[in-house]
């Protein structure tokens, strides 16, 4: 097998106990690094510490990556102009964090006499912020709601 030191140096082919033997008088282990190989390389290395700093590089890349949430907002088909300004406030800074946002129109009664009035709702709620959102997926129905799913625009 071909054997590598633990600061890369080669220290070419030799047989498995020759190779534990040295792994043993520098105090280290043996790790098979490439079985497929041919023939098959070992690296002579502290296990111990390589498995540490595995998982130290792990736990820094799991605290730097974001994960993107979708933020819902719910309002009927009759929500006033004001409120339906909050509503747009809200969704633009779920956009900002650069999180995805759920604009959900819920029907109740005979409100569902009037699915229009909620189809107008999504479309200016869309025209609203346009300007750093995409729309996922069409306007949906689905039982007494009415949803959009949009998206912050990629910033270059």
């Amino acid at each position: 097998m071909r054997v590598v030191s633990a600061d890369g140096e080669q220290l070419g082919i030799m047989p498995i106990q020759q190779a534990l033997e040295t792994a043993r008088q520098r105090e280290f282990d043996l790790v098979e690094v490439a079985p497929e190989a041919q023939p098959p390389v070992c690296r002579i290395m502290d296990f111990g510490k390589y498995k540490y700093t595995q998982a130290r590089r792990l736990k820094e890349a799991r605290k730097k990556q974001t994960t993107i949430q979708v933020k819902e907002v719910k309002m009927g088909p009759k929500t006033e102009r004001h409120d339906f300004d909050f509503k747009v406030k809200h969704v633009r800074r779920f956009l900002d964090e650069g999180h995805k946002a759920k604009v959900t129109v819920r029907f109740k009664g005979r409100e569902m006499a009037h699915t229009e009035l909620g189809w107008k709702m999504l479309q200016k709620m869309v025209e609203a912020v346009q300007d750093i959102a995409t729309v996922d997926n069409n306007p949906r129905m689905e039982g007494r709601m009415l949803h959009i799913v949009l998206s912050p625009k990629a910033q270059h």
